[in-house]
């Protein structure tokens, strides 16, 4: 028996004038798998995020999320996804419990159901002593965790997370990555984040895939690519410079950088 994968990619390619941010994409998530994009940056990550999440259009290619076309069908893609970005999504003049009361209207769940998800999503985040405090009052690790609450309320086939845990100190970071491997636990999520954490990779993620300069240089556990490189006890750090040693050398990276951090800007 064949199964088909939740997320893949296919050709998916998007350019801004002549530079090429992704490039001819072919790409392949299995359900229920925890997923790393791993590049420098400029190698395309965030561009990626944003066209399997339908903020931002494909240049050619298409991308199927449960068999939904990200070009054709973005609507419906909007309804089984969830996405938290790197950029703050809550709203800290609201509580934590009004903020998850908000989004439940947003994704249009009806009102009973509505306030018994809030509350096992709160419980769940272990939020439950916050509930009713203005999020201004949270710490960063509690903000990112009522984040990925807001994420999960409509129950979404996959979640993206990109760079889940920029800017957290080590108790934030490992309290967020227990409750990101309890969501594939409980609820068998699919998950889809983007890091420059190497141990976040290493620990969290049953593949992932090393993009550079727009395309896809090296895919498979973590196991198996510190196989692929020709050193003792090699790390995914190890692999990540050996797969990317071209890009971060290269003489135009930095033109590239700034372009796709103009490009970002203007995307939101």
């Amino acid at each position: 028996m064949t199964f088909e994968p939740l997320l893949e990619t296919k050709k998916l390619t998007r350019s801004f004038g002549s530079f090429i941010a992704v490039d001819n994409l072919d790409l392949k998530i299995e359900s229920g798998e925890i997923f790393a994009l791993l590049g420098p940056n400029g190698a395309g990550k965030s561009t990626l995020i944003k066209m399997l999440t339908t903020l931002l259009p494909p240049t050619s290619g298409d991308a199927l999320i449960d068999g939904l076309s990200i070009t054709s069908q973005p609507n419906k893609v909007r309804r089984i996804i969830g996405y938290v970005p790197q950029m703050l999504s809550a709203d800290s003049a609201l509580t934590g419990y009004e903020n998850l009361l908000l989004f439940a209207k947003l994704y249009d769940i009806p009102k009973n159901e509505a306030k018994r998800r809030v509350e096992e999503s709160i419980a769940f985040m272990e939020l439950k002593p916050f509930a009713h405090k203005l999020v201004r009052t949270y710490s960063g690790g509690m903000i990112r965790r009522l984040e990925i609450a807001q994420s999960m309320l409509h129950q979404p086939k996959i979640l993206f997370l990109d760079e889940p845990t920029i800017g957290l100190d080590p108790i934030g970071v490992k309290v967020v990555w227990e409750h990101i491997l309890e969501l594939k636990r409980k609820y068998n999520t699919t998950i889809l984040l983007t890091t420059h954490i190497m141990e976040e990779a290493d620990k969290l993620c049953n593949r992932v895939a090393l993009l550079s300069r727009g395309k896809l240089v090296a895919i498979g556990s973590p196991n198996e690519l510190k196989k692929t490189i020709s050193k003792n006890d090699a790390t995914l750090e190890d692999v990540f410079i050996h797969y990317t040693s071209e890009s971060l050398a290269n003489e135009s990276s930095f033109r590239e950088v700034r372009r796709e951090r103009s490009t970002e800007k203007r995307f939101g």
